[in-house]
């Protein structure tokens, strides 16, 4: 019985925090609106009348939080093409300086600027290949997420191409290792960065899947 009521509870646990959390989200986002949005479809009696099982009060109350998501989403959207083709870009690049000039502010400021724009904006394929590599030592291998060329500077001094390497660390990979390596000593795997990092994250409980390339 034990190990049903675990089965069960592996399976329902997820699906009842995913709907708990949303439901969260979603009075956050339309409670400081309902009030104004019912009364107007009450006042101009848009829904009189029940459907389902659902009465006209609660009706009413699912047809406004939809109302007030639905314009959310069109002003949000409305506000990113702003942003992007009017003033608020020239503001924004003013705040951009502002924050560049504080002390210890800009440092970490502009990292976090410019690791968001690798990631997020730029083409390249960072973090995109999984590779094992020898850490700690020689014989002893660990998996890590390519992250670019490392600086022109450190391959001129170790007379190598070296490849910089993000090694996370288990079971939290949000911190890690960032270590560079000659090119020729990765052993590039066929494994998706996110099983890579269920691996990683779930102390090797999750092994992830080889997806070997079509010839």
């Amino acid at each position: 019985m034990k190990k049903y009521f675990i089965t069960g509870l592996v399976i329902l646990l997820p699906l009842v925090i995913t709907i708990v959390v949303v439901v969260f989200i979603i009075k956050l986002l339309t409670n400081p609106f309902m009030g104004v949005i019912s009364s107007i479809l009450s006042h101009f009696h848009i829904i009189e009348q029940g459907f389902l099982f659902l009465k006209p009060e609660q009706l009413i109350r699912l047809t406004s939080q939809l109302l007030i998501l639905a314009l959310l989403f069109l002003i949000t959207v409305g506000l990113g093409i702003i942003t992007r083709w009017f003033f608020i870009n020239s503001l924004m690049s003013l705040g951009d300086k502002i924050l560049h000039r504080i002390p210890v502010i800009n440092t970490v400021y502009k990292t976090t600027q410019d690791i968001i724009k690798t990631l997020f904006v730029s083409d390249k394929s960072s973090f995109k290949q999984v590779v094992m590599v020898p850490f700690p030592k020689e014989g002893i291998y660990t998996m890590g997420l390519i992250a670019r060329d490392a600086p022109k500077v450190c391959s001129e001094k170790a007379n190598a191409h070296l490849v910089s390497v993000l090694i996370p660390t288990t079971p939290n990979p949000t911190t890690g290792f960032l270590l560079m390596y000659p090119k020729e000593e990765l052993i590039y795997v066929d494994i998706k960065p996110e099983e890579a990092i269920k691996y990683i994250v779930s102390c090797g409980v999750i092994v992830p899947e080889s997806h070997p390339k079509a010839p």
